[in-house]
């Protein structure tokens, strides 16, 4: 008897599964496919996270950086000690949009240099400046 119930329920449950899969198929059609977005959401979710860790990594710091630069190199005045780029200290004498006028050296050379090539500004004056070393 329970067998007979068994194949009952077995040959009900066979039948019952391709209806309940179109009827799941009709649902999602009218619906607008909401499997399917959540299929693309899924997909698109990597992409996400690695452009938000590309952010904080990368292009926040940057933009901080950037900015800690732009704010000290609008605060230089005359008479301030620098660095540039490539290696040359000097005492602002003169500065323009783009340009700043340098007296380096022992013998007051002046030189002219873009604003862009400034380094750093020191805070202290260098020791052996006018010591010529052959």
């Amino acid at each position: 008897m329970l067998d007979k119930l068994f194949g009952i329920i077995s040959a009900f449950a066979e039948e019952a599964a391709p209806a309940a899969a179109g009827a799941a198929d009709a649902a999602g059609e009218a619906t607008g496919e909401p499997n399917s977005i959540l299929a693309l959401l899924t997909s698109m979710l990597p992409m996400l996270l690695i452009f938000v860790v590309f952010y904080f990594m990368l292009i926040r710091p940057q933009r901080k950086k950037d900015k800690k630069i732009k704010e000290m190199l609008d605060s230089i005045k005359v008479g301030d000690r620098i660095c540039t780029i490539g290696g040359i200290y000097g005492t602002v004498s003169g500065i323009r949009d783009d340009t700043v006028n340098l007296i380096v050296g022992n013998e007051n050379t002046p030189m002219v240099i873009a604003r862009w090539a400034i380094r750093s500004v020191e805070e202290i004056t260098v020791e052996n400046e006018g010591d010529i070393i052959v």
